[in-house]
């Protein structure tokens, strides 16, 4: 009786990890495609599969490093509405969708993917999601000053799609050269684009680097978007570029 016991304590115990996993949001996960060879063109790719409907997605974005603009007719945007579709073939559709409006190749972005410089995935708990400190490329000793990333969570208008009463957050992000007291500010919300869904809270993710002919470096900041999902909370990406 006692081993029948602990078998039925077992399953479920099984069947509950299950339930939660069935439950949980969807967190995409990130591909840092790379740079145009030149460095003015920033590319990456999140996907997954959407909790709620179940359905494979792909969404591939091409951003302008010297005026942090989308390309034109990007985000490439790949939802598969099929219950035996797959996540590769979402992937594969997003990456011809997109040739074919930006004329890039996956083989020239990966040639030119940079460096990254700094990581905090969504689940390192011991990391400072707000702040990040690294060299811009991986050269020892260090020949330039080291780039400190501060990222603020702030308080915006409460978008009208979104829910009340849940606090709904937009985010501020700074970039320091050394020591330096002249603090650039790379991007600040004034509201929150439609795009970003119902945004809860924000974390760095990634920081990518590219040297240009001109010796200076084009970057990418990777923030990971803490959204309102079906099941749970989901987890999509954005990034914000410059040019130094």
């Amino acid at each position: 009786m006692r081993l029948t016991s602990l078998l039925s304590a077992a399953v479920v115990l099984v069947a509950s990890s299950w339930s939660l996993a069935a439950q949980a949001g969807d967190a995409a996960k990130l591909d840092i495609l790379g740079f145009s060879r030149d460095g003015k063109v920033f590319a990456f790719e999140e996907y997954g599969v959407q909790d709620g409907s179940g359905f494979p997605y792909a969404n591939r974005y091409y951003i302008d490093t010297a005026t942090d603009t989308f390309l034109p007719k990007t985000p490439v945007r790949v939802r598969l509405d099929e219950e035996k579709a797959s996540i590769e073939e979402a992937r594969e559709k997003a990456g011809r969708d997109a040739q074919g409006v930006t004329g890039f190749t996956d083989k020239e972005l990966r040639a030119n993917s940079g460096d990254t410089v700094a990581a905090n995935p969504i689940t390192e708990l011991s990391a400072d999601k707000f702040k990040v400190t690294f060299n811009p490329r991986p050269v020892f000793p260090a020949i330039d000053e080291p780039l400190t990333v501060t990222l603020d969570e702030i308080d915006v208008p409460r978008p009208d799609k979104c829910p009340e009463p849940e606090p709904y957050k937009g985010f501020r992000l700074k970039l320091q050269q050394g020591k330096s007291a002249d603090i650039k500010t790379l991007h600040e919300d004034k509201t929150i684009p439609t795009s970003r869904s119902c945004p809860q809270g924000y974390s760095i993710g990634a920081v990518q680097t590219f040297y240009l002919a001109d010796g200076k470096p084009a970057l990418a900041i990777l923030i990971a978007v803490r959204t309102m999902g079906f099941e749970g909370p989901d987890h999509r990406w954005l990034a914000v570029t410059t040019q130094q």
